[in-house]
């Protein structure tokens, strides 16, 4: 560089037209001199050089001087382990380095230069070396190259096992060796985090499915990362709100945190799913974006899920120790959340290809049946049109349309999928009031008014008296009020994924005023986005219904909530 003093390279080859291309490359920035083998130490010292370039002969005759002479200082001060050995792979000589390694080390080293001397040839483009990689003993990892070196003067083409020694260079690799065979050991547990066996996930519904991949993300975390103390949260596009998905070794607080994707004001979670960016933070009392987890916060690794460049959630990960967590404990936790991401991806992918099917399917089978629908209403209309003062067969005429306009809502109601009740036109014609229900409050809680209304109006005709929220905070607000004074409720029911209140958080909110107040918890063909399902069930959740449901089931599971017999 400009302002520095060159440094000075000597360079022992046995090829001039070698030693003459390096020294054209080196020479702008670097002073290059050459020296024979035998005077290759002098010349060492001479220069007093920062660097020496030697061919694998020179390296041979360098290290043959060094080993009759008792100064072993040039080799000494080389950091790798360097051994000459026979065609046989007996050792005949080794630097420090090399001679501190374990036994079982050395065997193999020696065995390696033996297996590569019976390989090696020369050919006109040069010697070709070999390249092995070495199990130490002591549970460590070498990397070796083994060069070979032909009969001195001996210039024509040798056949194989014509080397009369073998010069070998080998250094420690046990840091990135681990951390391939744990990058690979991520890989594994993220292929099997990902595979979904088809018959097996056919046959869970969709909280099922969130419980089985909780708990292979659970036991990969603690198995392959050591990690015991993390969340999981998934962004919510339409409010930005981080929604808590998977909690492991962190208090029951964490789950009631208000978290969006902002630099600041949503911790350091917030701040990862902001930026898109891993954050390691070594000292959680020193950083202003933390906000406590643990009881006794250490250190964070917070990384993001993405999928592709698209952010879909945040894996945070929390120690009780100041500095847990490495550069290394980064790269391995952002491997491992892109499987996590690809896994929710899967998941939704079954949301997705369960619902196109399902509007697909009622899709042609409307278009099917809407010719013959056609033909019926003409039929009726004739009939109506041609019956004059016969009543009956007007009367019969008016069903055949009502029966027909019904079968066009009820395909219409399948192909909405999660936004109908299956049935619902037939139990609003029914007026009857029902003893189970007649006189009960009930809270039904739902963003989508179709669901809302239809509960209302299925429930009312039944006797009760039914309080609708369009919003999860409107829900907790009425729940709140209950505990202020105000009437009490019977029955909660409500969804589960809402933009502003989840159905756990209305679920913990009714439980807080009343431990016996039955709860239903209603979904749609996904799995539970706030993991509120398997939340909910262990602290005495009623049931959940997975839309689009049938009506009469809402009303079989009203009844059983308020004490009545399971029908045989």
């Amino acid at each position: 560089m400009p302002g520095m003093d060159r440094q000075t390279i000597v360079v022992s080859l046995s090829s001039s037209d070698e030693a003459k291309a390096i020294s054209e490359t080196l020479g702008g920035d670097s002073r290059v001199v050459s020296a024979a083998a035998g005077d290759l130490e002098d010349a060492v010292r001479r220069e007093d050089a920062s660097a020496v370039v030697m061919d694998a002969r020179a390296f041979a005759s360098l290290c043959e001087m060094l080993r009759q002479s008792s100064d072993h200082a040039l080799l000494g001060a080389v950091g790798e382990g360097i051994c000459v050995s026979t065609a046989d792979g007996s050792v005949v000589w080794a630097n420090d380095r090399f001679l501190g390694l374990d036994e079982s080390t050395r065997e193999r080293a020696a065995a390696c230069c033996r297996e590569a001397a019976s390989s090696f040839t020369v050919a006109a483009s040069g010697v070709v070396g070999r390249k092995f990689t070495i199990e130490g003993g002591d549970e460590r990892f070498y990397e070796l190259i083994a060069s070979p070196v032909f009969a001195p003067g001996d210039d024509s083409l040798h056949e194989a096992g014509a080397v009369s020694q073998v010069i070998a260079v080998l250094w420690d690799i046990t840091s990135s060796a681990r951390a391939r065979r744990k990058i690979d050991a991520i890989d594994r547990a993220g292929a099997e985090l990902v595979k979904l066996d088809a018959q097996v996930v056919k046959e869970l519904n969709s909280a099922e499915r969130l419980g089985l991949l909780e708990e292979k993300i659970v036991r990969f975390a603690h198995d392959l990362l050591q990690f015991d103390h993390f969340t999981v949260h998934l962004l919510d596009e339409k409010t930005n709100r981080l929604e808590l998905v998977m909690s492991r070794g962190l208090p029951e607080a964490v789950r009631h945190m208000d978290l969006y994707a902002a630099r600041e004001g949503s911790g350091i979670t917030g701040h990862v799913a902001a930026t898109g960016r891993s954050y390691l933070c070594p000292d959680v009392t020193n950083d202003e974006r933390y906000i406590q987890g643990i009881e006794s916060p250490g250190s964070a690794l917070t990384v993001p899920l993405k999928l592709h460049d698209k952010l879909i959630g945040v894996f945070n990960v929390e120690s009780d120790k100041t500095s847990a967590f490495s550069q290394e404990d980064r790269q391995f936790l952002e491997i491992f959340a892109r499987y996590v991401a690809l896994a929710f991806h899967f998941l939704d992918i079954l949301v997705v290809e369960r619902y196109t099917t399902n509007e697909a399917l009622s899709g042609r089978v409307a278009g099917e049946i809407s010719e013959p629908l056609d033909d019926l209403l003409n039929e009726a209309k004739w009939l109506r049109e041609t019956a004059g003062a016969d009543e009956a067969a007007r009367q019969h005429a008016d069903q055949i349309v009502a029966d027909v306009e019904s079968i066009r809502k009820r395909m219409a109601d399948v192909a909405a999928g999660p936004k109908s009740i299956l049935g619902s036109d037939f139990l609003l014609r029914e007026a009857a009031e029902d003893p189970l229900i007649a006189g009960r409050r009930i809270l039904v809680v739902d963003d989508e008014p179709t669901i809302r209304d239809t509960i209302r109006d299925v429930l009312t005709r039944r006797g009760g008296f039914v309080l609708t929220c369009p919003s999860g905070v409107e829900a907790v607000e009425a729940l709140d009020a209950w505990s202020a004074g105000s009437e009490a409720f019977d029955l909660v029911i409500s969804d589960i994924h809402m933009p502003d209140r989840n159905g756990y958080e209305v679920f913990s909110a009714a439980k807080r005023v009343s431990e016996d107040i039955p709860v239903i918890l209603m979904t749609g063909f996904g799995y539970d986005p706030h993991h509120s399902i398997v939340r909910a069930s262990e602290e005495g959740l009623q049931c959940v219904l997975f839309k689009p449901f049938r009506a009469q089931q809402l009303l079989d599971e009203i009844h059983k909530a308020f004490g009545a017999p399971e029908s045989a």
